[in-house]
């Protein structure tokens, strides 16, 4: 256990009603007694008059709590001060605690860190708090409450026992061939283990790519010729001013990017140039740029006065295109695409609907979400591959195991470990060696 007793304030900085200050380690107990004048009391909100313990002046009235060790967030003994959220309050008790001996301010995700040390959370969980801490829309919500909650650790646990199962039938051809009550190993067997657990895998692996993205964002460009209405719809649909509106034609020069909330979904959108022959140096640059994001997007909008303009692209990266007629209001819109009016403000809504339903259609609605970033995708690939490696027939059973136990530690990167003594145990409790 840490040596050093750490504190920060947990809520926003700046004027609010109530800021909470957390403290965490061994003199959170006495810290709590010598703010309070108090003896804490698990788990129980103390009405308390926060004092310097050096002065005794008052600093504020409040709730105090304490959440004794190993049953808190971090593992360890935890209090909780709840002040008034002046700036003048929060500064008194920050500087009264810094200057106690053996406490200090906390690293930034110093409390997750020592929750993860002592057990309270593996660390796909801790990354996970991480996205719902930044999550912007319902959807990232959802996503990284279900991995915070625990998802991705139990399939990893699942598929953990497997290989403990897998390992424990070759430690017993290795170690116990010798021994009467043990079965002879098989290829067929190791295969009834690992098949499932390969397959699962890849199920999981086939998801991610739409998880990733959820993270991320959608990725959606506004493109059509010039004086379309492109940038009028972004300004539109961001509800302020983002981009310059004019009836010069090449206005829009550089991408101006918008990060919004479409239905719960988290979508970029991106104003592009307009796609035309020009002989403008500065606007055939910005007219290759659109060319060349057109294939990471997403999805296309292709904005053209009526919505007559043909499409001069195949689509976008592995998304679609969504015609829009522009200027519904005083243009008749063709046939098959969206009619809007980004000045009116009649039809955005329909838009807005279509690109959360495309966005839905490509990343889902985070309910399913396991594998949420790049450096979990890469360690279930790594361990997928070592076990289609040790499905190999041929090989030595020392190779085979060796490749077992390095499909464990590409999941031990992920969220714990496999040691020798749960293959052990898995050996002597199903074989009953020895007796």
């Amino acid at each position: 256990m840490p040596a050093d007793t750490i504190f920060a304030l947990a809520t926003g900085a700046g004027r609010s009603a109530v800021a909470v200050i957390r403290l965490s380690g061994p003199q959170a107990r006495a810290t709590f007694t010598g703010f309070t004048s108090l003896t804490p009391e698990p788990r129980h909100a103390h009405y308390a008059r926060f004092r310097n313990p050096d002065t005794d002046e008052t600093l504020d009235f409040g709730l105090a709590l304490f959440f004794p060790g190993p049953h808190s967030a971090t593992g360890e003994d935890c209090a909780e001060f709840h002040l008034h959220g002046g700036r003048a309050v929060i500064d008194a008790v920050l500087i009264s605690l810094g200057r106690l001996s053996g406490l200090r301010a906390a690293e930034p995700g110093e409390f997750a860190r020592r929750g993860f040390i002592n057990g309270k959370m593996d660390l796909s969980q801790a990354e996970a708090l991480a996205d719902l801490i930044d999550s912007q829309t319902a959807f990232q919500r959802r996503q990284a409450l279900r991995v915070a909650g625990g998802a991705l650790r139990r399939q990893v646990e699942d598929w953990r026992r497997a290989l403990i199962d897998a390992l424990a039938l070759l430690s017993a051809e290795l170690d116990f061939s010798d021994e009467g009550d043990v079965d002879s190993f098989s290829y067929g067997a190791l295969r009834g283990i690992l098949g499932p657990l390969i397959s699962g895998m890849k199920d999981v692996l086939s998801r991610a790519p739409a998880s990733e993205r959820l993270r991320e964002g959608f990725l959606a460009l506004i493109m059509g010729p010039p004086n379309a209405g492109k940038s009028t719809l972004l300004n539109r649909l961001a509800q302020r001013d983002v981009a310059i509106v004019s009836e010069i034609p090449g206005t829009t020069r550089d991408m101006i990017e918008v990060h919004l909330d479409i239905g719960g979904i988290p979508v970029t959108l991106v104003d592009t140039a307009g796609l035309r022959d020009t002989e403008d140096a500065i606007e055939q640059i910005g007219v290759a740029r659109t060319r060349a994001r057109a294939g990471d997007a997403d999805l296309l909008l292709w904005l053209s006065e009526g919505g007559a303009e043909p499409v001069p692209l195949s689509g976008a990266g592995d998304g679609g295109i969504l015609r829009v007629a522009t200027k519904a209001d005083v243009i008749a819109p063709a046939s098959g695409a969206i009619p809007i009016s980004a000045q009116t403000g009649v039809g955005v809504e329909m838009l807005c609907d279509e690109i959360a339903g495309e966005a839905r259609k490509a990343l889902g609605d985070g309910e399913s979400a396991l594998v949420i970033r790049q450096r979990h995708r890469q360690a279930i690939q790594a361990a997928r591959d070592f076990l289609e490696a040790a499905l190999a027939e041929g090989k030595p059973l020392e190779i085979v195991a060796e490749d077992l136990r390095l499909a464990g530690r590409s999941l031990a990167g992920i969220v714990g470990a496999i040691d020798v003594e749960q293959v052990l145990d898995a050996v002597f409790s199903r074989f009953c060696i020895g007796k």
